[in-house]
């Protein structure tokens, strides 16, 4: 039953991003290249580490999903590692558990949580980007 829950949840958060105006952020799978790319043309960027087992993560996702959605974050890019597959995107960030949250502009980090549930707080991290 949880695993199909999980399932579920993922389905849901894939449609809402899906859907989401174009003045949303961009979601985009982790790839080296193109975290690489992004961070070498300036790009506002948020990393999520998830898991589908994770209910932080899960807590996480629709506050993550909401705040993207709005136009100041319109430049936002927003990279998702799977923390269970992605170990080497994990160890070239030095993020050692799922529900990390990490902020860049550009090359430069600008901060990073772990296990944050709270929306001022994620907001108060992207905001910084800006």
């Amino acid at each position: 039953m949880t695993l199909s829950r999980a399932f579920l949840t993922g389905l849901v958060a894939l449609i809402l991003v899906g859907s989401m105006p174009a003045s949303a952020a961009e979601w985009k799978d982790f790839t080296a290249d193109a975290f690489a790319a992004a961070q070498n043309e300036g790009k506002p960027i948020l990393v999520d580490v998830f898991a589908a087992w994770c209910p932080v993560c899960r807590a996480q996702n629709p506050i993550l999903v909401k705040l993207t959605s709005e136009p100041k974050y319109k430049d936002l890019v927003v990279f998702k590692i799977d923390f269970d597959t992605q170990k080497d995107a994990l160890r070239a960030l030095n993020a050692q558990s799922q529900s990390t949250l990490i902020v860049y502009k550009g090359t430069t980090e600008l901060d990073r949580s772990v296990g944050d549930t709270s929306a001022f707080s994620i907001e108060g991290m992207l905001d910084k980007t800006l």
